[in-house]
Parts: structure tokens; C-alpha cells; sequence
């Protein structure tokens, strides 16, 4: 049985993020669910496959578990599923959902999950922890006419966090004045690092507030 990759926090992550995907295919006919195509191409294209044949091996050879953890749930698709849905997959959405998902992969070979508000369920029960009470650690930066200032809170995480190895949750709020005008982006974060300070959290997320 192949194992796979990519480790469970991270595939449910990935998982979520792909669900944000719109499926570009026709209603009639669809067998395997978007999110878990993508999943395993992914997946077996981190394993070393190279083509759609090899995709398609790869997820033949997989195993039920390894797919079923990787959101393919009606099993291994061939390679002309494979082909057809990569193929009609916007690549500019396919691209950010991947450049969010591969910086979690880089940080300390551990994690640190952005969750906006694309993740609604996920997103709400972050927002209701008692973040009044939390200390807050802030920072401004001025440049290009406008005025930015983070604030990060940062608690251990709850009991009914999911992701396997979660330590810590925060909150970080960024707050830009340009022009007189003001716009406020509330993100939350998941990470297995136990150590990192509010201040490094906000680091880490900094120059990746985009994704």
C-alpha cells in the first residue's frame, strides 16, 4: 500500500482550502468529489509522479485509507478523471489555495494555518474564544502612503481543536489607514509550535497575509 505524503493535519487542511474551489464540472455524471481529486493529484505529484498516468497509478496503488484520508471517498479515479478535472480547474484559484497550503508545510517541519473567513465554520468557533481577556502584542509599519498596524493575541489551543499536534491558536488583526480610509482583516491562526511568541506568529504571517 502506498502511504501517503502528505500528514493528516496537513491533508484536512489542504482539504478544507480545496473546498473553496468551484467545480467547474457538469452536475451530471460527477463520481469523485473536486476537493478529492485535487487532493490526491497533489499528493501523488509530491510522491514523485510526473504525468497523469503516474497520478493515476499512484492513487490505483494508494489504498483505501490513504485516499479516504485525502477526501477521496468513492475511491481511486483514473487517469482521464484525473486529466479532465486539472483541466478545468481555474489555475489562478488552484495556485493561491496551493501557495496557502505549501507555506504550512515550511514552517519549522511543523505548521501555521491561516483560517479566514472562506473557512466559516472553522473561522466562527475561533472568533467566540474569549479573546478580551487574551493580552495583545502590536506593531505599526508606515511606507506607499499608508499606515498598517498588527495586533496578535495568541492562547493554548482548545480541546476541541482537530488538527493533529495543534499548540496554539491566535488572533491577528490588521488594521490599514490610507488616504483616510480605514480597513480592518481579522485572521486566525492554528500552530504545532508550542514556543513561538506572539510576536513571531506574527512574523511568520506577515509577509504571507495575502495568500
Amino acid at each position: 500500500m502506498t502511504s501517503s505524503p502528505i500528514p493528516a493535519a496537513r491533508s484536512q487542511y489542504l482539504l478544507d482550502l480545496l473546498a473553496q474551489v468551484p467545480d467547474p464540472r457538469k452536475k451530471r455524471g460527477r463520481r469523485h468529489p473536486l476537493a478529492g481529486l485535487l487532493a490526491v493529484g497533489i499528493a501523488a505529484v509530491i510522491a514523485g509522479s510526473k504525468s497523469f498516468a503516474a497520478i493515476g497509478q499512484w492513487a490505483a496503488d494508494a489504498g483505501p485509507e490513504v485516499l479516504a484520508a485525502l477526501g477521496a471517498i468513492r475511491g481511486a479515479a483514473d487517469e482521464s478523471t484525473f486529466r479532465r478535472a486539472f483541466a478545468l480547474v481555474s489555475p489562478d484559484v488552484l495556485d493561491r489555495v496551493l501557495g496557502a497550503w505549501l507555506w504550512t508545510r515550511a514552517v519549522r517541519a511543523g505548521y501555521v494555518m491561516t483560517v479566514k473567513a472562506n473557512m466559516p465554520t472553522l473561522y466562527k468557533q475561533l472568533k467566540k474564544l474569549p479573546w478580551a481577556a487574551v493580552p495583545a502584542v502590536s506593531a505599526v509599519s508606515t511606507g506607499h502612503g499608508r499606515r498598517a498596524r498588527r495586533t496578535i493575541k495568541a492562547a493554548l489551543a482548545p480541546a476541541w481543536i482537530e488538527f493533529h499536534g495543534a499548540a496554539q491558536v491566535a488572533q491577528l488583526r490588521r488594521t490599514v489607514t490610507k488616504k483616510d480610509k480605514k480597513t480592518v482583516e481579522v485572521v486566525y491562526l492554528i500552530t504545532s509550535d508550542r514556543d513561538a511568541d506572539p510576536a513571531t506568529l506574527a512574523a511568520w504571517v506577515r509577509s504571507h497575509w495575502e495568500i
